[in-house]
C-alpha cells in the first residue's frame, strides 16, 4: 500500500495498492502488461481530483519533463513540453523566452499533461487555444498516437481525452503554438481592476507584469494548497440559455455573466455566495471565505466529507436558481 496524501492538493489521506512514476516512453511501455490486467489511474499533481475512497489499483505519474523549440516562423513558435513539467514553471519559461499567449494561465496548479486533458482556463484564456498537437501513449495497443488540435475537440473545460477516450490515452508531450508578439488579453474584469490598482497602462503592460498581476489575483482569491487543502475551482461555471438568463436578470439585475456563442455563462461562485455558503463549513470541509467556488479541507476531511458539502451546495443552488452545477473535480471512487 502507498499513501496518496502528498499526491493530491486536497490533502486527502487515501491509499493505493501501488504507485509508479515513469521517466520515458520506453519505461511506460514496459508497464503495458500491468495496465492490461490491473485497475489503474494516471494522475498529475493531483490538483483536479478527489479521492473519495482508497484506490485499489495502480497509480501512475509522469516523470517525462523537458522543453524544446521545434520551429518558428515570423509570427509563431512551436514548443514541445513533457507532460510531467510543472505547468506554472512552463508558463514562466515561455515568457522568459519571449513565447506569448499563456500569461493569463499563470499559477494554475498542475502539470503540462493535464492542461491538454482538462483544457485548463482562466481570465478569458484556455490552453486549447494554443495547443497544436498532443502526443499520447495508447494503452490498448502500446503505440504512440499524435492528436492534431482539431481531433482533441476542445471546449469549455473539456476534451476528447476527458470524455470519449477517458482512460485510454496517456499524454506524454504537448506541442504549443505560441506568439512571438505579445498581445495581452485584458478584457477580464479582475485584470482591469489590477491594472488600475497598480497604475499600469494597458497599452504598455509587459508579459511579466501581466503574469505578476494574474499571480496576485489568484493568491488573493485561492488558498495555497500547501496550507489549506483544495482543488482550486471546484465547480464548472454553468452555461444557460438566453431565455433562462433573461428570467434570472429580472430577479437579479446585477447578475454577472459572460455571453458565449452557445448561451450565457453564469459564475457558479456568485450563485453559491447568494445561497449563503461562502465561508460556511459542514464538518471538516468548508466553502472558502475568499472565493465561493472553492471547497477546502479544514483539517482531517475525508473524500466523503468533501462530497457531502458539494452535494449540499449543489442542492441549494438547484433550489434557488433552478440551475444544476457540476464539479470540475474528478471524483475517484
Amino acid at each position: 500500500m502507498y499513501s496518496l496524501l502528498h499526491h493530491n492538493t486536497f490533502g486527502i489521506d487515501a491509499w493505493c495498492r501501488d504507485f509508479k512514476e515513469y521517466v520515458s516512453i520506453d519505461e511506460l511501455h514496459s508497464l503495458l502488461p500491468e495496465l492490461k490486467t490491473s485497475r489503474w489511474l494516471h494522475i498529475g499533481r493531483g490538483s483536479n481530483l478527489l479521492f473519495v475512497n482508497d484506490f485499489d489499483g495502480l497509480i501512475l505519474h509522469s516523470g517525462i519533463t523537458g522543453f524544446e523549440e521545434l520551429g518558428r516562423d515570423e509570427q509563431y513558435v512551436w514548443v514541445r513540453a513533457g507532460a510531467g513539467n510543472e505547468w506554472d514553471d512552463f508558463v514562466a519559461c515561455c515568457i522568459d523566452k519571449g513565447y506569448f499567449g499563456l500569461e493569463n494561465l499563470s499559477l494554475i496548479p498542475g502539470e503540462v499533461g493535464a492542461s491538454a486533458v482538462q483544457n485548463i482556463g482562466a481570465y478569458g484564456v484556455e490552453a486549447g487555444q494554443y495547443i497544436d498537437k498532443v502526443e499520447t501513449f495508447d494503452t490498448e495497443t502500446g503505440k504512440i498516437r499524435v492528436f492534431e488540435k482539431a481531433e482533441c475537440q476542445y471546449a469549455y473545460r473539456s476534451s476528447i481525452f476527458k470524455h470519449e477516450y477517458k482512460g485510454r490515452y496517456i499524454v506524454t508531450h504537448v506541442v504549443y503554438r505560441l506568439s512571438l508578439t505579445f498581445s495581452p488579453d485584458l478584457e477580464y474584469g479582475a485584470i482591469v481592476r489590477e491594472l488600475q490598482a497598480h497604475d499600469i497602462n494597458p497599452q504598455t503592460v509587459t508579459a511579466k507584469q501581466l503574469r505578476n498581476l494574474i499571480i496576485d489575483v489568484r493568491k488573493s482569491k485561492l488558498p495555497d494548497p500547501d496550507e489549506i487543502g483544495s482543488a482550486g475551482s471546484f465547480f464548472v461555471n454553468p452555461v444557460v440559455s438566453v431565455e433562462k438568463f433573461e428570467s434570472l436578470k429580472k430577479i437579479y439585475p446585477d447578475i454577472p455573466h459572460y455571453t458565449l456563442d452557445n448561451g450565457v455563462k453564469i459564475p457558479a461562485g456568485w450563485m453559491i455566495e447568494k445561497c449563503g455558503w461562502k465561508g460556511r463549513s459542514l464538518g471538516p470541509a468548508g466553502v472558502y471565505g475568499k472565493q465561493a467556488l472553492v471547497i477546502v479541507n479544514l483539517g482531517g476531511a475525508t473524500g466523503e466529507d468533501i462530497v457531502r458539502i458539494s452535494d449540499a451546495v449543489r442542492s441549494d443552488v438547484r433550489e434557488k436558481f433552478d440551475i444544476e452545477i457540476y464539479p470540475e473535480v474528478n471524483f475517484i471512487v
